[in-house]
């Protein structure tokens, strides 16, 4: 399904309720597999979080996780652990594209029981259930942070739980650090010092509600309308200004755009700035790596420059998220460069109408691009893949006045 997105309505006004946060939500999964005396309320609808609950739930042999890279990784883990239950872990072409290598290896140290079935160091993965004893195990420091939250996730019902030395400089801290705050939050003990995190075991945790805070990856997609819309004022639901999700640091990056962001209860609201200077903009994303497109492509709609760096995980996501910008970007008429871990962008106030935006498979693409209906009518091709993380966010679109129309191509 290729959908046209544009809009005559300049002057956006909305409330919009955003479910909860991927992340957090998969974690809670896995931890509630562990524990299932948890109760979780608030929880992501998206299509990787359906993902990871039936495979968790179910009692396959194969399980296929298709395009959920995290559920890919915590379930590698969760397997490995669970003594006696032998599975085959697959997922999408893309997904046996995707690494596993360092999550597996770290997982042998433990004494963990996997084999590949095709490539060596790509799924699909073979896992034997172990009782693990083992509990040192050290990983780069520099990889994705879901490896080390796979770890981290399965811990407490390891036998000596878990001390886990990180080798090098850490990349992705709030994510490391959001899945402590939640095993913090089960009163499980845990430690973060130097390079070195310690969880200990824990056999049961008290019965306990969690509710998942909205997820903010989702709401990147607002601050880009809201900074490229010539008034606008958006309130989202539910949010929390002292968030364990990293890419809160949106409140900080677009005010840089000329976006006010106000919490008052759980709702977070999103107000244009007035006769705003904007500037080009300099950002390590190390953190936050997962709204580097959202911020390129809004950008790019307000006639600004951007460089950005820390972005080597993108490589190895849904696609390679650098080079699906720097190709997408160039169609726009773009002047823009990347590199394996930074993106540059040159500031223009010209972009091409009536092209299509390919998507690759990868939800982020298809929802970071679709704002600069805004600025001009713009296709995206295979709009459907948004249902991986927010199935709702075309529906939301139409509710700001957008015109959101299947086409297959501009005549």
């Amino acid at each position: 399904m290729n959908l046209l997105t544009q809009t005559t309505q300049h002057d956006l006004e909305a409330q919009i309720a955003i479910t909860g946060s991927k992340s957090e939500t998969n974690r809670l999964l896995l931890l509630q597999a562990l524990f299932p005396n948890i109760i979780l309320e608030n929880t992501s609808n998206s299509d990787d979080s359906e993902v990871m609950q039936a495979a968790l739930k179910g009692n396959d042999e194969i399980v296929d996780i298709h395009h959920a890279g995290t559920a890919m990784r915590f379930l590698t883990a969760y397997f490995a652990v669970s003594e006696g239950r032998e599975v085959v872990l697959t997922g999408s072409p893309r997904m046996q594209e995707r690494p596993i290598q360092v999550l597996v290896e770290a997982l042998e140290q433990l004494g963990a029981q996997i084999t590949y079935e095709k490539e060596v160091g790509y799924p699909p993965i073979r896992i034997k259930g172990q009782k693990i004893t083992a509990h040192k195990v050290s990983i780069p420091a520099n990889v994705s942070s879901q490896y080390i939250s796979a770890l981290l996730l399965v811990a407490p019902k390891l036998e000596n739980g878990i001390e886990l030395t990180l080798v090098g400089e850490i990349t992705s801290v709030p994510y490391i650090k959001m899945t402590l705050a939640l095993l913090n939050d089960l009163n499980i003990q845990t430690s973060f010092v130097g390079n070195v995190i310690t969880v200990h075991p824990k056999k049961e945790v008290e019965t306990k509600v969690m509710t998942v805070e909205s997820d903010w990856s989702s709401a990147s997609y607002f601050f880009s309308l809201v900074a490229l819309a010539k008034t606008a004022t958006i309130s989202l639901t539910s949010y929390k200004k002292a968030s364990l999700q990293g890419d809160s640091a949106l409140v900080e990056i677009y005010k840089q755009m000329g976006v006010t962001s106000q919490f008052e209860g759980n709702k977070l609201t999103l107000t244009k700035q007035s006769d705003f200077e904007y500037k080009d903009l300099n950002l390590e994303l190390n953190n936050t790596p997962d709204i580097a497109q959202t911020i390129v492509v809004t950008c790019l709609g307000l006639g600004i420059g951007c460089h950005l760096t820390g972005l080597h995980t993108l490589k190895i996501k849904e696609t390679d998220r650098l080079e699906a910008l720097r190709i997408e970007l160039t169609k726009l008429g773009a002047d823009i460069s990347v590199t394996n871990d930074s993106l540059t962008l040159v500031a223009t106030k010209n972009i091409k109408q009536d092209v299509n935006i390919a998507t690759y498979n990868d939800h982020r693409m298809a929802m970071a691009f679709a704002p600069l209906g805004l600025k001009v009518p713009i296709i995206i091709d295979n709009a459907e893949v948004v249902s991986k993380s927010y199935p709702d966010f075309w529906s939301d679109l139409k509710s700001l006045g957008f015109i959101v129309v299947q086409k297959w191509s501009f005549t």
